[in-house]
């Protein structure tokens, strides 16, 4: 089975995707479609043996079909928006003025030919290819119906409000989505290599990894690495949201989509462009809209039955009380004015809107969402459960004493527990590792991952590790300290202790603040041992400090917590992804480099920041109450409007303006 991508242009309402995504499924040689519709494009599996070129011909055609002017586009731009549909309002507005003036059916004819010709052939060609019910349908019975009544200008002000309802909203799908499309744009496009000495323009796609590559003032970093020579500041807005330049020198590290202001830099290549994190980042962003939340869900089920249930609704209004009262014509125009109000562009169109608008606005700061649903989730969890080490506090560890037996010098002790230590990519290895300087690791090493390591030296064996392991071991050890400890044993002999420190993040005690003012319960789950746990939970004031954990017990606390409420889990994607896969919510700290982290959260926090945890949420809530003001809004508005046509109390041009504002102004609430 093979996908293509392709772009498309002219989708503007979630009810016509759904209904495209059914359509396609449904043609020959092809699995499955879906349509991302926050990034306008169209996924296509396909069973072998397909003829491509004329199955999509005919997907363009029911694409076409079932909303005019809907299209693949042959290059992956967004299209200038045609102001076309903006320009026929305008002539056939001034139609219909002359028509209200000289009372003329030429005139009314002209302007409602010019206004709504496309909305009359589409619903008849659906009708004809069995798609009955959607809002085309609702505009054309609606406006024929007031024609056939002689309600001539009601029936052209219907159809020029409904274009230019949906004009407007074209513009608001447009604007929403150029947030998502700005990053997705990001994508460099070529790569300088230098080979002997000399510059050479490649695809970043075609660069090896261990290449150097120059990246001069104004250029964008085009892959992830690591800077040999220059310094310079970087604007990191792209990726981060953080307005401030980064300084950057030897030895750092760069990120591709960053912006190089100043000076020439010569970086090492780390990782393949497909690799790299803005890539992650793109992968990220283009699965966002897959995943919809339960409200868009719930929406796109209303949707099928809506349309059908309110046609009948209305012929219910329009013929079952002249048989009691009579007067049928009167009773037609009010069930006319029902289908007007019914229409329900605002609900299908805006509630998603306001979902990617959210994942969009998410991005533009450094806040990466999965999809609309974890934003639902977050905004109802009641516990914030951290990680300690990397995630509250900064993770770069420094050894701040070493403590023999006597056997070996301090450096001994140090570059010993160094040449083991190698095996691991642990924080704590990590730091003893560049405390000594290279050296070479023993041959075999083993990693019990929680406790610490054993390498195999001849005869010998070399343990390193928590004194959690050395008591797992059987072996006695020396010392108790604030700080977290190493220990290094061979065979039965305690060699050792090396001791190390990492600062709590500058912004941790705020955050935590923060989340209990909101009426948050925090809670840290830690691995360290108990001393250092507790004294970083009472620095910054966490509710509740658990420590001495292993990645299994971890995840049994979640589980523990997660029976009083839903809880999300914050954590750095190093021993975190068992949690973090276990939480209703997971959150990583700076984990687009991980794939472990990517593939176990469900929000990316970019800036590797505890305080946008709270943004996180704030932004959750936010998306919430935007959907559910237009939920509210657009079903109590139709409902008040409803009641009024079907009394006699609001006329058919009452009734246009009610729909038009109604979506107007849920589709501007959720776009703001």
């Amino acid at each position: 089975m093979q996908r293509d991508v392709l772009p498309v242009k002219g989708i503007t309402c979630t009810n016509c995707a759904a209904k495209i995504e059914k359509r396609v499924s449904e043609e020959e040689g092809v699995a499955a479609c879906q349509i991302d519709f926050a990034t306008s494009r169209m996924m296509i599996d396909w069973n072998e043996s397909t003829d491509r070129t004329a199955t999509l011909r005919s997907i363009e055609a029911t694409m076409g079909r079932i909303e005019p002017g809907a299209h693949f586009v042959k290059e992956e731009t967004e299209m200038p928006m045609s102001h076309r549909l903006l320009w026929r309002f305008g002539i056939a507005f001034i139609f219909l003025l002359v028509g209200l003036y000289t009372d003329s059916l030429v005139m009314y004819g002209i302007a409602y030919a010019l206004a709504g010709y496309d909305v009359l052939y589409a619903a008849v060609r659906n009708v004809w290819h069995r798609e009955w019910f959607d809002e085309k349908f609702l505009m054309t019975i609606a406006t024929v119906g007031a024609i056939a009544i002689s309600e001539y200008p009601e029936a052209v002000a219907v159809m020029l409000f409904y274009q230019l309802g949906e004009y407007f909203q074209a513009r608001a799908v447009h604007a929403s989505r150029r947030s998502i499309q700005s990053l997705l744009n990001l994508k460099p496009t070529l790569a300088r290599v230098l080979v002997d000495g000399r510059e050479i323009e490649r695809r970043p796609e075609d660069v090896a990894v261990g290449s150097v590559i120059i990246v001069r003032a104004g250029e964008q970093v085009p892959m992830d690495g690591r800077v040999l020579k220059g310094n310079s500041s970087l604007d990191t807005a792209s990726l981060t949201g953080e307005s401030l330049p980064r300084q950057i020198g030897p030895d750092e590290d760069v990120l591709a989509g960053m912006i190089n202001l100043e000076g020439r830099l010569e970086v090492q290549v780390e990782r393949p462009a497909a690799e790299s994190s803005l890539q992650k980042m793109i992968a990220l962003v283009e699965q966002a809209s897959m995943n919809k939340a339960k409200t868009e869900q719930m929406i796109t089920r209303l949707a099928k039955v809506y349309t059908p249930v309110v046609v009948v609704l209305a012929a219910a209004v329009a013929f079952i009380p002249p048989l009691f009262v009579g007067n049928l014509e009167e009773w037609v125009y009010r069930a006319l004015i029902f289908l007007v109000i019914s229409c329900p562009c605002a609900l299908v169109i805006s509630i998603p809107l306001g979902y990617f608008g959210g994942i969009g606005a998410g991005s533009r700061r450094g806040i990466l969402v999965k999809g609309g649903e974890y934003l639902d989730v977050l905004a109802e969890v009641g516990t914030v459960i951290f990680d300690k080490t990397g995630t509250l506090t900064t993770g770069r560890f420094e050894v701040t004493d070493i403590v023999t037996n006597g056997e070996l010098t301090t450096e001994e002790l140090l570059r010993l527990a160094a040449r083991v230590e190698m095996a691991s990519t642990h924080p704590l290895a990590t730091a003893i590792v560049e405390q000594t300087g290279p050296v070479i690791p023993f041959s075999t090493i083993q990693e019990e991952p929680g406790y610490g390591l054993m390498a195999v030296d001849g005869e010998d064996r070399i343990y390193v590790g928590s004194a959690r392991y050395m008591k797992k071991l059987g072996l006695f050890v020396l010392g108790e300290t604030s700080g977290t400890m190493v220990h290094v044993v061979k065979n039965d002999r305690w060699l050792g202790r090396i001791e190390l420190r990492d600062e709590v993040k500058a912004d941790a005690e705020q955050t935590i603040r923060t989340l209990k003012q909101y009426g948050y319960r925090t809670v840290m789950l830690s691995g360290d041992r108990h001393e250092v746990a507790q004294a970083v939970g009472s620095a910054i004031g966490i509710d509740e400090v658990h420590s001495e954990l292993l990645p299994h017990q971890k995840v049994a606390e979640v589980e523990r917590l997660a029976t009083a409420g839903k809880v999300a889990f914050v954590g750095d994607g190093l021993n975190d992804a068992a949690a973090l896969a276990r939480a209703d919510v997971g959150l990583v700290m700076g984990g687009v480099g991980s794939d472990t982290a990517v593939n176990a959260a469900d929000l990316v926090l970019m800036n590797d920041a505890p305080h946008d945890v709270v943004a996180a949420i704030d932004l959750s809530k936010r998306t919430r109450r935007i959907v559910w003001q237009n939920i509210t809004f657009a079903f109590g508005m139709k409902a008040l409007f409803l009641l009024l046509g079907v009394f006699g109390l609001a006329s058919m041009w009452e009734a246009v303006f009610a729909d038009v504002g109604v979506a107007l102004l849920a589709i501007g609430n959720a776009a703001g």
